[in-house]
């Protein structure tokens, strides 16, 4: 007599196969007919990303952007998604594993695309709004008290209210309470220049050694920072642990991550109060998944952004799209050559907020009209 196993076999050896690689539908519409992409740098600060087009066969087109992109990735990434829908970026997500960071810049394009067909924004069709602006952060350049304090300045007349700020400089592996005070007056000298209600993220970039990490933590609770921010290399989660559970001082981690994987690893061991994916490295679908696993450790999100004005289009749809949004880093170039090449890229202010704030664009898909002849004009070179 067969056993319940042999006979649970028999059924599903009687049950159509579906297979991966199924014909693709060349009826629809919403097919990417075309990729193309432009990697840009700004003239003085040198800011490098790369943006990427998507173009349909039913005339629709739309623009993501990510970190640098190398031509043997765009070439991987292209091949695979031409031919396929728009709509079915969760479908083919797997298969670009390989590409990781042009998926992230097509992830965009095609939510773009999505809300053009749809003539919504993008934070419509993924379920939003949760708001209708978004809370601005930016990083303040530097490395002297004076350099920061004319850095703020100008951020606090461009609108900002919130400021990251960086560490002094490291000297040793471990600085000791000498470099606990520098830190502290550090933070008192900018605080007294600012305007009334601003707040202040400490930028530990990942160069500190844990002992200097936790004396830190500890020394800056007064000030009550939003946060410290990657004050060591996330590679032990318990050292992070440790200096999130004996501190008040908020740890905030991720601008390196891809993987939903790795924000549970942290959140299970209650080692990071935000968590920072960078959009240029994950576009909106995979933050919107670590959001999800994040908001059920009640915490919040607080994306980075250090590319370009589309990558800041699509971090404010995805701030409305995710209800534990805290705050979006976006960047504020210093040098009228880099503002210029923005606003040109673009044509749309969507960089300055009103005091701290960001609105969102109710356009539809990301709400800005991209110049090619900008894209052709500042590029460096074509993946």
């Amino acid at each position: 007599m067969p056993t319940n196993v042999q006979l649970r076999r028999a059924r599903l050896a009687s049950i159509p196969q579906i297979s991966g690689n199924a014909p693709r539908d060349s009826g629809n519409d919403l097919e990417i007919a075309d990729v193309k992409a432009w990697t840009l740098r700004e003239p003085v600060s040198k800011r490098a990303y790369t943006v990427v087009k998507i173009q349909t066969r039913s005339g629709i087109t739309g623009y993501g952007e990510c970190a640098p992109l190398a031509a043997a990735e765009f070439a991987g990434a292209k091949k695979v998604m031409t031919g396929r829908p728009v709509t079915v970026f969760e479908v083919t997500a797997p298969l670009l594993a390989e590409f990781p960071t042009a998926r992230a810049a097509l992830n965009i394009a095609m939510l773009d695309v999505a809300g053009k067909a749809m003539k919504a924004p993008t934070f419509q069709v993924l379920g939003g709004p949760t708001r209708y602006k978004a809370r601005a952060l930016t990083a303040l350049t530097g490395d002297s008290e004076p350099a920061l304090l004319s850095s703020m300045k100008r951020a606090q007349a461009a609108g900002f209210r919130a400021f990251l700020v960086p560490v002094p400089e490291t000297t040793n592996r471990n600085q000791g309470q000498s470099y606990v005070l520098a830190t502290k007056k550090r933070l008192e000298a900018l605080r007294e220049a600012g305007v009334a209600g601003a707040d202040f993220v400490l930028d530990g970039g990942n160069r500190l050694t844990p002992g200097d990490a936790q004396m830190i933590s500890s020394g800056i609770e007064r000030f009550h920072v939003l946060w410290l921010n990657e004050p060591c290399p996330p590679t032990n989660i318990g050292v992070l642990k440790k200096i999130a559970g004996e501190n008040v001082t908020p740890i905030g981690v991720g601008r390196h991550i891809r993987e939903g994987s790795e924000i549970q690893d942290l959140l299970r061991e209650d080692a990071v109060d935000i968590i920072r994916p960078d959009i240029g490295l994950n576009g909106i679908s995979q933050i919107r998944r670590m959001a999800a696993i994040a908001e059920t450790y009640y915490v919040a999100v607080g994306p980075t952004h250090d590319g370009g004005p589309i990558g800041t289009a699509a971090a404010l749809q995805l701030a409305a799209a995710i209800p534990n949004f805290f705050i979006q880093q976006i960047p504020l170039p210093e040098a009228e050559e880099d503002r210029r090449m923005r606003s040109e890229l673009t044509r749309a202010p969507l960089e300055l907020p009103q005091n701290g704030y960001l609105d969102l664009s109710a356009d539809p898909g990301l709400g800005i009209t991209v110049n090619e002849e900008a894209l052709e004009k500042y590029k460096e070179s074509a993946p």
